[in-house]
């Protein structure tokens, strides 16, 4: 039987384009309904600051040509993606989600596409539209004053976290399978444990970055989906070289042969303890955190789950010191670069809780940076020495559930920081180590907790196996969303 207009949405990239090379559905009908969805959807989210309906439903007619003549460029030819405002889109304004930017533009768009959209458009991919960001991509939210307030289909009281929390809460509502987002200090993984998605930081310069982000080296791209296969597919996809990033890793940095990441994921779901073997250490707290009780339990009962598909796991306390005062001289130093270029006065248009971080974090010298720098390396050296003695490092990916929407932090919180809600996130943006945040179930209150899982730098394909393990046998301790493109179309 072939599907439903109100089953489209709930597909994974990969289910598409089985339906697209069987013929029971083509790359038409999934664009056209995606975008139906947006208009009846996005309303109560906001997770759309631009929605291109003409551009992509050619992209999709010229991925359905290829269909017909048996000649789809790969696994995720015609499958619909969204792209964060970040990332240059060619014929389409990139506003970071800054009224400084929208104000001061002098009207000409961009004539070139970031290394993530160019390999997304070479895959056959089908953009529609670009996803919400805090300003400049600055804080652990998704609001600005140029797009409003982003919300978490779970419950559209919630923040679905940022900065890439525009293409979480798309991801989670079934508006598109797929999304790019960028990673300064958690940027994917805190709106993908916020909404119940999955999310890979990969390591530094595997995926090509252009221009260069001001957040330099702390700064990552990638895939945001709904399952680890499909973040696997499209992780395939965005390793494609690109010449513009200097500092980019080639493809084999991750993918030593011809298999990729795909392959690997898939490996990681066959068997009945695909993690035999596996050795690895769980640290709930990093040795300086504190959780929400109930999402402790909740990742302490996939971790569980670790042991029964045959890995070998020991709870682990690393001893780290709270990394934070190096990293807010790092990140803070790049967001007030940012800004440098549109004048003197440019802080005073931005988001105030923008200005209000810069005057508490600013007049740093060039020995307070070399000094974070050494303790960024020292913290590398420390937890990849961890890795001579286990595989994967598991820990919550957040120690709490998403608040409310609007706010910097949680109500009464003890900080005005979004770090102080982050602590196992921005760690290893610092180390460069790669990160993936899968969905574990849900907390008390009913909203999705996330695991992280870490591996050793370039040991990317191995977390995405173990990822793929775990989610295939707890996929469904973590429901749909209260607001979802299949409910009431």
């Amino acid at each position: 039987m072939a599907p439903t207009r109100t089953d489209v949405c709930a597909f994974s990239a990969l289910e598409l384009s089985k339906a697209y090379l069987d013929g029971s559905l083509s790359p038409v009908e999934v664009a056209t309904e995606v975008l139906d969805a947006v208009g009846r959807v996005d309303g109560e989210l906001n997770a759309f600051c631009l929605v291109d309906r003409e551009g992509a439903l050619a992209s999709a007619r010229a991925a359905e040509e290829r269909y017909r003549a048996g000649s789809p460029r790969g696994p995720l030819d015609g499958v619909p993606v969204s792209i964060k405002d970040i990332f240059l889109t060619a014929g389409h304004p990139t506003r970071r989600g800054s009224r400084l930017v929208a104000d001061r533009d002098d009207g000409t768009v961009p004539t070139v596409d970031a290394p993530v959209v160019a390999a997304a458009l070479a895959a056959g991919c089908v953009p529609f539209g670009k996803t919400t960001t805090p300003e400049l991509a600055w804080k652990g939210v998704t609001d600005s004053l140029l797009t409003g307030i982003t919300r978490n289909p779970h419950d559209p009281a919630t923040t679905p976290g940022g900065s890439s929390g525009g293409s979480a809460a798309a991801v989670a509502a079934g508006l598109g399978p797929l999304s790019i987002g960028t990673d300064g200090g958690g940027s994917v993984r805190i709106p993908a444990s916020f909404t119940g998605t999955v999310a890979l930081k990969p390591t530094y310069g595997v995926v090509p970055m252009y221009p260069s982000s001001p957040f330099g080296t702390l700064a990552h791209a990638g895939p945001m989906t709904r399952s680890v296969t499909d973040a696997a597919a499209f992780m395939d996809v965005l390793i494609r070289p690109d010449a513009r990033d200097w500092s980019a890793m080639p493809p084999s940095a991750t993918s030593p042969d011809v298999d990729g990441y795909l392959v690997a994921a898939l490996d990681g779901t066959l068997g009945a303890r695909p993690l035999e073997g596996l050795r690895v250490a769980y640290s709930p707290t990093l040795g300086f955190a504190t959780n929400q009780p109930d999402v402790e339990r909740t990742v302490d009962a996939a971790v569980a789950t670790m042991a029964e598909l045959g890995a070998t796991v020991e709870s682990v306390d690393p001893g780290l010191s709270d990394p934070v005062d190096a990293f807010h001289i790092l990140w803070f130093a790049g967001a007030a670069a940012v800004l440098k270029p549109f004048g003197d006065d440019a802080v005073d248009h931005v988001d105030p809780r923008l200005r209000e971080a810069l005057a508490r974090y600013h007049d740093y010298t060039a020995q307070d940076y070399l000094d974070a720098v050494a303790e960024r390396m020292a913290l590398g050296r420390r937890l990849g020495a961890l890795h001579d003695d286990y595989d994967v490092l598991v820990t919550p990916t957040m120690p709490i559930t998403a608040f409310a929407a609007g706010a910097d932090v949680p109500p009464g919180w003890h900080s005005p920081d979004w770090t102080s809600w982050t602590p196992y996130t921005y760690v290893f943006n610092m180390t460069q180590q790669p990160a993936l945040s899968i969905p574990c179930g849900v907390a008390d209150n009913g909203l999705p907790v996330g695991l992280q899982i870490v591996g050793a730098r370039f040991a990317d394909r191995l977390v995405m196996r173990t990822g793929a393990a775990l989610h295939e046998r707890i996929a469904d301790r973590t429901p749909r969303p209260r607001v979802h493109a299949c409910q009431g179309a």
